[in-house]
This record gives C-alpha cells, sequence and structure tokens, in this order.
C-alpha cells in the first residue's frame, strides 16, 4: 500500500513574500497524482502547517492558513496537523501509517528543500520506502549559507539530490505511475 502524503497546499504557498519559485506546474502534477490515489481508493494524508508566528502565511488566524481549494481534502482522506517542517515530528504520522501497514509514502508539496526534504528523510529512517516526486513538489530562491544567491531550480535540485538515493528515491510522476504496481 503507498500512502500519498501531499505537504503545505495551503493558501499561504502562494504569498509572494514566499520569493521565486520553481516547478509552476507542480500543482497540476500533485493533482493528478491525487486523482489516480483517489481512482485506486490508496490513503491520502494533506499535511498542514500550523506556525505559531504571527506575521507567517500559515498562521490559523488568517486566510493562508486554509487549504487550496483544488486540494480540500475528501472526507475520507486524513489531515495531519504539523508545526514543525517534518511531518513526522509530534505528529501521529508514523503512527497512522503502521496501523495501515503502509509501508511506503509518496512524498509532493513544498517546499522542496523544507518540509519536502525533512519529511522524507525521517520517513527513510523510520524504514518506510519513501518517493519522492520531482515534479510534484517546489522550492523558493534562497541564499546559500554564505550569502550566495540561489535559484528555486538550484536550491529544488540540491535538495533532490540530498535525498536520492539514501533517503529516498526520487523520480517524476510519469515515472512512478508506470511503476505503481511495483513499488
Amino acid at each position: 500500500m503507498h500512502a500519498l502524503i501531499v505537504i503545505d497546499q495551503q493558501k499561504g504557498i502562494d504569498h509572494p513574500k514566499l520569493g521565486s519559485r520553481n516547478n509552476p506546474n507542480a500543482e497540476l502534477s500533485i493533482m493528478e497524482l491525487l486523482s489516480v490515489w483517489r481512482e485506486r481508493s490508496y490513503p491520502v494524508i494533506h499535511v498542514k502547517h500550523c506556525s505559531s508566528e504571527l506575521k507567517s502565511v500559515f498562521w490559523p488566524e488568517q486566510k493562508g492558513y486554509d487549504f487550496k481549494p483544488e486540494f480540500q481534502p475528501l472526507d475520507n482522506e486524513d489531515i495531519l496537523i504539523k508545526t514543525v517542517p517534518c511531518a513526522f515530528t509530534n505528529s501521529s504520522l508514523e503512527k497512522m501509517l503502521r496501523q495501515s501497514e503502509v509501508k511506503s509514502i509518496v512524498v509532493v508539496g513544498a517546499a522542496t528543500n523544507n518540509s519536502i526534504e525533512s519529511t522524507a528523510r525521517t520517513g527513510g529512517n523510520l524504514g518506510l520506502n519513501v518517493f519522492v516526486v520531482e515534479n510534484a513538489c517546489f522550492a523558493f530562491e534562497k541564499n546559500d549559507y554564505f550569502g550566495i544567491p540561489r535559484s528555486a531550480d538550484d536550491v529544488h535540485a540540491m535538495s533532490l539530490a540530498n535525498l536520492n538515493g539514501e533517503y529516498a528515491t526520487v523520480l517524476s510522476s510519469c515515472n512512478l505511475l508506470k511503476s505503481i504496481n511495483e513499488i
């Protein structure tokens, strides 16, 4: 059984203050995967970030906290609230997956170098078979540790490189869907 973990697809993720991002079609890829998961009645877990910082795009007392309309969970889909980047930390995600006998997770959403990477690393460390769909997640431009500006594509690519082969398998949505019965 493969669970689809959809991370931070909330209105706040589109706020201009987050800067330029890559993968402008990531949401379409996520929606395609979501459609396949729903058709097959595979488990879907929507992860929602709840920030305690008033100026955060994910502070719960404003519209940015709400799911984007196209990512509204169905009644039979789980919603998990997280307060840190990793969806496993201080949450019931691992317990949910173990109770459902899920051995494989597909991680999509935002941001590649933040919640995606953190969740995928932890999932891999917990012994789950983790897949990160490169065209169904995205990153924002960011300065590196030395203050050098890095494009969203660079941030995304480095994060995927950090994950691939050690914590997760990184692949495209097309390749995932071709091999879904084999994973």
